[in-house]
């Protein structure tokens, strides 16, 4: 079996996760990664996307947005936005879409913002949600 680390989620409006993992996907600005028990300490931005964490009950999974997660001895993630899957109905993707949308107009870094609106997107089409607009 494999070990476990404590991992916590967290954003601005309230704590959204705090529980023994076996592994944690993230989806880091330069990548995607995977954080198991003895990862080497690391810090990294987000990207908008699912944060998926294995624990002896399964597997639970959330969309966040912006934020970082540091690894080293466990899992913690800061988001500036974070929802468990099930709550993003298409009403708040929808909103999430129009937000990085907006962000994108107004960016220094064009390149980045049309990043951040196709990483939405994305989201949107694995939880089966339809970019619209």
């Amino acid at each position: 079996m494999a070990q476990s680390f404590q991992f916590d989620l967290v954003s601005p409006e309230r704590r959204l996760a705090e529980m023994e993992a076996t592994e944690v996907q993230i989806p880091g600005s330069d990548g995607d990664m995977t954080a198991m028990a003895d990862h080497a300490p690391t810090i990294t931005t987000l990207r908008p996307g699912l944060l998926a964490v294995t624990h002896g009950g399964g597997t639970d999974e959330f969309v966040v947005v912006g934020g970082f997660a540091e690894i080293g001895g466990g899992v913690t993630v800061l988001a500036e936005q974070a929802m468990p899957r099930a709550e993003v109905t298409q009403e708040v993707f929808d909103a999430l879409l129009g937000e990085a949308r907006k962000a994108e107009e107004n960016a220094a870094d064009v390149d980045e913002a049309a990043k951040a609106v196709a990483d939405v997107i994305a989201v949107g089409e694995r939880l089966g949600l339809a970019a619209r607009g």
